[in-house]
């Protein structure tokens, strides 16, 4: 019985790791539970799994679950602050903590999930582009094993040897490939891209995702921010990773040896497979995913990524290529692009605008920024601050909040 930590679960993966960890009792007992400022959620994720402890970012929301649970009777811990997520992560009791958090904000929990030597599982993008070099030495020192749950980089570590661990170059392989399902435009022209809502940046034809991913999706800022995690997780080179367009989403990913081999894992478009894959390695369960019918799918397409319609994705490769924070930079800068996409405030052609501006004006600034925590997170706050004090120069288009319609300044 191992004791299971979950970092986001009221998102999707979050409760796609608790369907599957219900599925095996008699493997996993949940230890904690956490989410930023979703109460009610929490609260419903407590009556069905009931965790030792349950943790909330915001004070207020920690005080209402607090009150809900006693009210209920459900015997539960709960903790407060931004510090609780890393307090719970790093808690000697715990043995396996899914990282499920949404944003920089999943950094400091991860990281201390593997500074405490945990068996950390990945599922959030954004610590791997921000730190991916000190997570890595943080867990060569620890011991901690960290396993990714991204269904691209899940699919990769499938398909290499048995005794392949993160962190090291994989020996014999030419080259890894990660697919892409296109996202909602795929078939898009450059001109009605640039005119989309939000509502229609979220509608992702394949999966089910929070609208900050889902939007990353339709830009294929997604796919770069795998590029930049992928050469951390697998300590591979820009010119060993590439991109194709696979527009069904049942090969994940494929790994090229170099003896010519392509191995390529399958499965259904649905994250209980890598998660289940993780949470139960290096064995193998039940997921509650059913298997594939090749017959009835008939058929596979693949394309090479355009990269004049979605600029996004070329941004991030050569945000890869100049390494240093300029990664760091472009997260940060996307991330803020987006919330204002969502929020009507630019449209989805001016992301690529902000963050390129952002990322050449950061890398002036530093240059020479040591690779260390303090840095990390200095890098992030100043590219946040500059998005916000810049963002009248990116504002030409406001989107109402009404699907459709739009208002031109």
């Amino acid at each position: 019985m191992r004791k299971l930590v979950v970092l986001g679960a009221t998102g999707s993966v979050g409760r796609s790791t608790l369907d599957v960890a219900a599925r095996h009792p008699q493997r996993l007992q949940i230890h904690a539970l956490t989410a930023a400022r979703d109460a009610d959620g929490l609260l419903e994720l407590c009556r069905l799994h009931r965790p030792s402890i349950a943790a909330l970012v915001d004070e207020a929301a920690a005080k209402r679950l607090r009150a809900a649970l006693a009210a209920e009777n459900i015997p539960c811990e709960v903790l407060a602050g931004a510090s609780a997520l890393s307090e719970v992560a790093g808690a000697s009791e715990a043995d396996i903590v899914m990282s499920a958090i949404v944003g920089a904000a999943g950094l400091l929990p991860t990281l201390a999930a593997v500074r405490a030597g945990k068996q950390t599982l990945i599922a959030n993008k954004e610590p791997l582009v921000m730190a991916g070099r000190l997570l890595m030495r943080e867990a060569l020192r620890s011991g901690a094993c960290i396993l990714p749950i991204d269904s691209e980089h899940n699919a990769i570590f499938q398909c290499l040897p048995p005794q392949y661990r993160c962190g090291q170059p994989p020996v014999g392989v030419r080259k890894l490939l990660l697919t892409a399902s296109g996202g909602p435009f795929r078939e898009w022209s450059a001109e009605r891209i640039a005119t989309a809502t939000p509502a229609e940046a979220v509608r992702h034809p394949n999966w089910s995702m929070g609208p900050k991913i889902s939007v990353d999706s339709a830009t294929l800022m997604n796919k770069g921010l795998e590029l930049m995690e992928a050469s951390v997780l697998y300590g591979v080179t820009d010119a060993q990773l590439d991109v194709v367009i696979h527009p069904e989403s049942v090969i994940h990913s494929l790994v090229e040896y170099v003896d010519g081999s392509l191995l390529a894992q399958l499965g259904q478009p649905d994250m209980r497979v890598p998660i289940a894959h993780a949470l139960a390695w290096p064995e193998r369960w039940e997921s509650g995913v059913g298997g594939l019918d090749l017959a009835a799918l008939g058929q596979f397409r693949f394309a090479s990524p355009d990269l004049e319609r979605f600029p996004c994705l070329g941004l991030a490769r050569a945000a890869l290529r100049a390494g240093g924070h300029a990664p760091n930079l472009l997260n940060a800068a996307n991330e803020i692009a987006v919330e204002r996409f969502l929020n009507g405030q630019i449209g989805l052609n001016q992301i690529p605008q902000m963050i390129a501006a952002c990322v050449d004006a950061g890398l002036g600034v530093h240059a020479n920024a040591a690779d260390d925590l303090e840095a990390v997170l200095a890098v992030d706050a100043w590219a946040r601050d500059w998005c916000r004090r810049e963002l009248q120069r990116f504002s030409v288009t406001t989107i109402t909040a009404v699907e459709g319609a739009r208002v031109h300044a």
